[in-house]
This record gives C-alpha cells, sequence and structure tokens, in this order.
C-alpha cells in the first residue's frame, strides 16, 4: 500500500514545491512509481513539471469538493511513472466552500484511499500556511517531511508547527509521523549555513536527513523548463543532492531499490 508524505512548513520559500518535485521524480527514477498532489492555489508543482490542465479537465480543486473521484483528475507528466494531480487558482476558494461540510478536514483522505493502491509513494505539496487546506493534508498522510532553509529565520515558527502537527494527531490523524526534516538552500560560503544546520540537527535530534539540499542554480532554472532538475540537468549538485535523498528516503522506509530507470 503506497505511503502518503505531505510536504509542509507554513514558513514560505523553504523549497517545499522544488523538493516535492524533485524527491518525486528522483524516486521515480529510483524504480517507484509516484503521484504528486498539489494542494497550494499557486500551482507551483503543476507548472514546475510544465503540466497543462487540459479544457473541461479536474484539478484537486473538484476533488476536494467531492465533485469527480481523485482518479478522475490525475494528469500524466513528461517522466513515466510519475503523475500528477494538478492544482488552480480556483483553489483559493475551497477553504471557503468546505466551512460547513461534513468531516472538511478529512476531505483529501477520503479522497486518496483508493489511490493507495497505484503508487509506492503519494507527495502532497502544502501551501506555506496550516489553514484548512494544509489540515487536509496532514489528516491524509502518513507522514511530514519539513524542508528547513539554511537561513537566519530557519528556526522561526517551527514550534508552532511542531504544536500544530500534535493538534492533527489528537483530533484529526493520530498515526501522523515526522517523515524527516530536510535542510534546503545550504550555502557553503556563508558560515550562517552551517550554524543553522547545528541548530536544526540539535532541534529535531535524529529526524534530519543527513543529505542537505545546497543552493543551486539549476534547481531554480529547471521549472522554466516544465523540468525536475534530476532530469533537467542530471550532473548538477542539485540533481545529485535530490538523488541521494531519495536514497535516504527509500533507505528509512525500508525500500528496496528497483531497477533504476535512465534519466
Amino acid at each position: 500500500m503506497g505511503k502518503i508524505v505531505a510536504i509542509a512548513n507554513q514558513k514560505g520559500g523553504t523549497g517545499k514545491t522544488s523538493t516535492c518535485i524533485n524527491l518525486g521524480a528522483a524516486l521515480v527514477l529510483d524504480g517507484q512509481n509516484v503521484l504528486l498532489v498539489d494542494v497550494d492555489a499557486q500551482a507551483n508543482t503543476t507548472s514546475g513539471l510544465g503540466v497543462t490542465i487540459p479544457e473541461g479537465n479536474c484539478s484537486i480543486y473538484d476533488v476536494l469538493l467531492g465533485k469527480v473521484d481523485a482518479g478522475e483528475a490525475i494528469l500524466p507528466t513528461s517522466i513515466d511513472w510519475l503523475e500528477i494531480i494538478p492544482s488552480t487558482v480556483d483553489l483559493v476558494g475551497a477553504e471557503v466552500e468546505l466551512v460547513n461540510a461534513f468531516s472538511r478536514e478529512l476531505r483529501l483522505a477520503k479522497a486518496l484511499k483508493s489511490m493507495r493502491d497505484l503508487y509506492d509513494f503519494i507527495l502532497v505539496d502544502c501551501p506555506p500556511s496550516m489553514g484548512l487546506l494544509t489540515v487536509n493534508a496532514l489528516g491524509a498522510a502518513d507522514s511530514i517531511l519539513i524542508p528547513v532553509q539554511c537561513e537566519y529565520y530557519a528556526l522561526e515558527g517551527l514550534g508552532q508547527l511542531l504544536k500544530t502537527i500534535d493538534m492533527i494527531k489528537d483530533s484529526v490523524n493520530p498515526a501522523l509521523e515526522i517523515e524527516g526534516v530536510l535542510l534546503t538552500m545550504h550555502d557553503a560560503r556563508i558560515n550562517l549555513s552551517s550554524q543553522v544546520i547545528g541548530e536544526v540537527r540539535k532541534f529535531f535530534s535524529d529526524n534530519v536527513y543527513d543529505t542537505v539540499i545546497p543552493r543551486n542554480v539549476r534547481i531554480s532554472e529547471a521549472p522554466g523548463f516544465g523540468k525536475p532538475v534530476v532530469t533537467y540537468d542530471t550532473s548538477s549538485r542539485g540533481a545529485r543532492a535530490y538523488m541521494a535523498l531519495a536514497l535516504e528516503f527509500l533507505r528509512q522506509n525500508n525500500v528496496q531499490l528497483k531497477t533504476v530507470r535512465q534519466k
């Protein structure tokens, strides 16, 4: 049964979308079948993979509102075995429309239940807030992966995030666990980056990945070409880091590496 991992941090600019796209693509290259779910109204995961929603096609908005089943909204990407439930700006209105809905916090969990048997992993890209959309993602997820930027305000808000996770566990999803904390945008030339790494490792102990994602121009460029960095520039530091993260992720989930696919 496929594992659902929400990629979340209420702080913006931490690399959530880049991690969702590139971890997903790297897992596919390692032989996994992956579904990405874009629950951010900015739809950057959708556009970052070069996915254009055909006229009349459904999106995550329709899924959350109960208008269609999740399977009806799935679209292919340019990478085989990597699929997506896309987002659109319509999602902005979803939180308002779901205010009085029955079991509103579990809409996504219900929708994705039937998808678990079709994929090895389902990665959910969350908006930079702790509103109803993120609560839905955490309600559906088995675990949460937290990207943390290697900058001055890195730990700002993490205490509140942990409180939110505890709240979700108490009231919505008792099985929710921390998948791992991922340090992103590391610049080895800046002493502060190394200090932040030390603080985060001290704060989260064994939950921090050994892999650190560097600040890398190729990671920033790749979405403009509708590609993950792991296929856009396979030799770049960013691509190598995300491939290393995928292997670490699989080891922690006790998943044996399948036949490696061509980049």
